[in-house]
């Protein structure tokens, strides 16, 4: 390879980060679906032929780390076959996917005659079948009540629709206009990328090109080792513990064992929980993808994540358990729980080796989706509870962000405008604010709840179901930081008494009028709350966000 000057190197890296911002923006501004438009559900990347992980943008996370398994199933699979115009589907979570509802579309991007790089687009559907409406399932035991599951499929054929391919996918869903709207935008996502990498190497020439990826990859490579090595040598434990699988196993536990030798990692979870009935277990790309997720959060954040960036981090696992289940146990809430608890862990245990990077927990996932329709048109709908969103972790530099959300997005999944809500959804949100006493206290405060109310204003009876975490476990402080306040939500329907929702339900019936009130929970607190200031403190509750008595 020729050798390549820094400032090439620099300017070859942040057109990546270019491109797939860019395809991301193609996505929010063309997808159908709630969760996609106003929520953001999303993650753009590219990775090289082999499935190496090149670029990525800040999107969600725990989507990516699991996209090199996904892209070396799909070539494995097609290989040989594989030509300028194609394009393909998966969801399957042991193939590559993080769970069903997150279906992956691929664009090959040839460099001549060759395979060079992969444009990829994963977004969560609003919907994927299975036996319950909104892609979650509670009630599953067996990954086949979960969704369709999409191996590698070829969707087009040298830029030709495959017909029969795309109608098989489109009826197994319960809102077929949005998926195949959010399905074109995916593609059209992708197709960005593919212009975009193809005009980089028509600019700087093939072998410039792929010489100062590779640079990119060995820089962020180096970056991340010099952290690590930073840190003192030994072996560090965490553990994190999940409520329930919503069948019969209670205080799940997830532990990490983290080795650290010079500048690698080993990271070994063979002690967790064994695998359960519920679907919470995380099959292992999306552990994987928990695995770099929590090292991404405690390198330096200019650094970037892709594939050079987590190599000195070395997996180890055991079939049979949460973290590496056999094929076929159910896995739809395994991006939000375990993969939290997977980041928890990891962090708990090496937070005595980088006490200034670690950070506190941030809050779990619970989430409402309704089906219905709406008496305004008739309609049916699906809507994501979104909203509420918990508390982020406090950290070396300040307090938790407010109503953040969780630990495996960061920031990235949105709740949206709750105006615009109210127009396409037949809800009334009556109250919408930070959740005072809900962030742990500490030298630094995590960040609040959400505290919401709203009316469901439909005209026969809607049905919902519930997939989440957290209303026995709240986010962990850290270095003598607190715990957030866990969830609590509760049904409220006239002249009935109310009824604490469970974070994994199926089959609730939501009555005309009923009322949905969520407290979601806050981040952990950071370092001895004696070490709090009296500024911050007056300040807290002059905001509201505090009321000075006990929680």
């Amino acid at each position: 390879m020729p050798d390549i000057d820094p400032i090439t190197i620099s300017v070859v890296q942040h057109r990546l980060h270019a491109i797939v911002e860019e395809m991301g923006e193609a996505m929010l501004r063309t997808a159908y679906s709630q969760i996609l438009n106003s929520s953001r559900d999303f993650s753009t990347a590219l990775c090289d032929a082999e499935g190496r992980l090149i670029a990525q943008a800040e999107h969600v996370p725990i989507h990516v780390g699991a996209l090199p398994w996904a892209v070396r199933s799909v070539h494995e699979y097609f290989r040989g076959r594989v030509n300028p115009g194609d394009v393909f589907l998966l969801n399957d979570p042991y193939r590559g996917g993080n769970h069903l509802p997150d279906l992956t579309a691929f664009v090959p991007v040839f460099d001549g005659d060759r395979l060079a790089f992969w444009a990829i687009n994963r977004s969560h559907q609003s919907d994927i079948g299975g036996a319950t409406h909104g892609a979650y399932n509670p009630g599953a035991t067996e990954i086949w009540q979960e969704g369709i599951r999409v191996p590698p499929l070829r969707l087009y054929d040298r830029g030709r629709l495959i017909d029969d391919v795309n109608e098989l996918l489109v009826l197994n869903v319960r809102h077929p206009r949005d998926f195949r709207g959010d399905l074109a935008a995916m593609i059209g996502s992708a197709r960005v990328g593919e212009r975009r990498l193809l005009a980089l190497l028509a600019e700087f020439g093939s072998a410039t090109t792929h010489a100062a990826i590779e640079a990119v990859l060995d820089g962020a490579e180096r970056q991340v080792r010099a952290v690590i090595a930073g840190w003192p040598d030994g072996v560090y434990y965490g553990e994190a513990m999940i409520d329930d699988d919503g069948h019969r196993f209670r205080d799940i536990h997830i532990r990490a064992k983290v080795t650290k030798r010079g500048s690698d990692l080993e990271v070994d979870l063979s002690d967790s929980h064994e695998e359960v009935d519920g679907f919470i277990n995380s099959s292992y790309p999306n552990t994987y993808s928990a695995v770099v997720v929590a090292l991404s959060y405690l390198i330096d954040p200019e650094t970037p994540k892709n594939d050079g960036a987590f190599r000195p981090v070395k997996l180890i696992t055991r079939e049979g358990t949460i973290v590496h289940p056999r094929p076929g146990k159910p896995v739809t809430l395994c991006t939000n729980c375990s993969g939290q608890e997977i980041i928890e862990a990891i962090i708990k245990a090496l937070a005595p080796a980088c006490p200034d990077r670690a950070m506190a927990g941030w809050g779990r996932r619970f989430r409402i989706a309704i089906q219905g329709v709406d008496p305004r048109t008739q309609k049916p709908f699906i809507w994501h509870l979104f909203q509420a969103r918990p508390g982020g972790g406090a950290s070396p530099a300040g307090d938790g962000w407010p109503g953040a959300g969780e630990w495996q997005a960061a920031g990235g999944i949105k709740f949206g405008s709750l105006e615009v809500a109210e127009v396409r959804f037949p809800l009334f949100f009556r109250r919408h604010e930070f959740r005072p006493d809900s962030g742990g206290d500490g030298k630094y405060r995590g960040g609040p709840g959400g505290d919401l109310e709203f009316a469901v204003e439909v005209a026969e009876p809607a049905v919902a179901n519930t997939a989440g975490d957290g209303v026995k476990y709240g986010a962990c402080g850290i270095h003598g930081g607190l715990d957030g306040a866990p969830h609590h939500y509760v049904l409220r329907s006239a002249g009935r008494e109310d009824r604490p929702l469970r974070t994994k339900e199926v089959g609730i019936v939501i009555r005309p009028g009923d009322v949905i009130a969520a407290k979601s929970g806050g981040g952990g607190g950071w370092g001895d709350p004696a070490d709090r200031s009296a500024e911050a403190r007056a300040r807290d509750i002059a905001l509201g966000l505090v009321t000075g008595e006990a929680r």
